[in-house]
């Protein structure tokens, strides 16, 4: 549909394309081999750490594919490979942070460009665009891509992207990948999937349409709760020309040695995954006989009311689950006696957290707008890791133990339905 021509003019850095063979094989071997080679000099299994500025010339003129280090890195580049073919995609670049990533992204495109976005994303993204990139000339539509009519009438002329989270953080709304794409295509713009919550073990927005897919690497890819960054993975080369030049040229990229830990996490992702599931089910039905399903958020709920989608376009569920608990008041009482939950941002490491959204992710965004959305303060997000099921439902008895009567609809206090 001609989408580079959209993008402003960039010179080419040079791109590292994934080993194609890499390709072929099971999700599991892709994550343990692809995009990395031996180290020539030892035979080192791991990809080593370079830790490098700079990279000495050969002569005037002639090196061995490396300059200065910003613009490329040996380790960088084995991570970027190993997730763009676990992603399907044909290019990766990998960044300082997630929120370095979506800035990166939207570096391709210029004042005057129109963005359609997921209204319920993470609050930072929100900020990144309501209180800085609009002051750039860009301009933003938050729409609930749930209705992907809401989504086409949303669309103008100037529409060059449309960015979508799915599941959504932190009411897990989904969107239906392939019909939003094929109003994208429609109106020759992109579509932008961030695709952290799922992870390419349940979800490839590649095969449904998405023309770029993110995740901020800190998550799921890591697992390990011991860096921050961000990754973009593409299958056009236009595009990936542009994203590796405003790389070198904006300079958010990682440094080598949290390249490698996102390296290493990788490689046991598969394996994360499935326990990841396997708890977020039994915790979401857990909590579903407790506080009743209607006030719980997890996609793999049949009560969810988007659960067939899910079913259809991804091939887990995950990990991640949100509660209503209605006042403030109940959520400190959950988030002051959970032990094993531990209370804290982020989510997708092996250890489970717990946070509340309001006050914490998406504190960013204005009340009132929070409010609309239904980001209340008697919600409650949870991250499942990979500990024992048992533990994890006899942590949450413990913390829901004593809490405070709901409220009904008059203000008058109704029965305690967990505990």
């Amino acid at each position: 549909c001609g989408l580079p021509s959209l993008f402003p003019s960039y010179p080419s850095m040079g791109l590292t394309r994934v080993f194609d063979e890499d390709l072929s094989a099971g999700f599991g071997t892709r994550a343990v081999h692809a995009g990395q080679r031996p180290e020539p000099l030892a035979g080192a299994i791991m990809t080593p750490v370079f830790l490098t500025s700079t990279y000495v010339q050969e002569e005037l003129g002639k090196n061995k594919g490396y300059e200065y280090a910003r613009g490329k890195n040996p380790t960088r580049e084995a991570l970027e490979r190993n997730v763009a073919a676990l992603e399907g995609g044909r290019h990766g670049f990998a960044f300082s942070s997630g929120m370095g990533c979506v800035d990166s992204l939207m570096k391709l495109f210029r004042a005057g460009d129109h963005i359609v976005c997921g209204v319920n994303v993470y609050g930072g993204t929100f900020r990144l665009f309501d209180k800085i990139l609009k002051n750039f000339g860009m301009t933003f539509s938050f729409v609930d891509t749930r209705d992907p009519q809401r989504v086409e009438d949303a669309m103008t002329p100037a529409t060059k992207a449309v960015l979508v989270e799915t599941p959504s953080n932190p009411l897990m709304r989904v969107t239906d990948i392939r019909a939003v794409a094929e109003i994208a295509h429609r109106k020759t713009a992109l579509l932008i999937v961030d695709n952290t919550f799922a992870s390419p073990v349940f979800q490839r927005p590649f095969e449904l349409g998405a023309d770029i897919v993110y995740h901020s690497t800190t998550k799921y890819l890591n697992g390990h709760s011991d860096m921050v960054g961000g990754i973009a993975l593409v299958q056009d080369d236009g595009i990936a020309e542009r994203l590796q030049f405003i790389l070198n040229a904006a300079g958010a990229v990682p440094g080598p040695f949290d390249a490698w830990l996102a390296l290493r996490g990788t490689k046991t992702l598969h394996l994360r995954m499935r326990q990841h599931d396997a708890n977020g089910r039994g915790v979401a039905q857990w909590l579903a006989e407790q506080l009743g399903p209607e006030q719980v958020m997890y996609v793999g709920l049949p009560s969810h009311p988007q659960h067939e989608l899910a079913r259809r376009q991804m091939s887990g569920f995950g990990g991640m689950i949100s509660i209503e608990l209605g006042s403030r008041e109940r959520p400190a009482h959950v988030l002051k006696r959970a032990r094993v939950f531990s209370l804290a941002e982020s989510l997708g490491g092996v250890e489970s957290l717990i946070s509340h959204p309001a006050s914490m992710t998406h504190a960013s965004v204005p009340a009132d707008q929070r409010a609309r959305l239904g980001i209340s303060d008697g919600l409650v997000r949870l991250s499942c890791g990979v500990e024992e099921l048992d533990d994890l439902l006899a942590d949450l008895e413990h913390a829901f133990e004593g809490i405070p009567a709901a409220k009904s609809a008059d203000g008058r206090r109704a029965a305690v339905t967990a505990g």
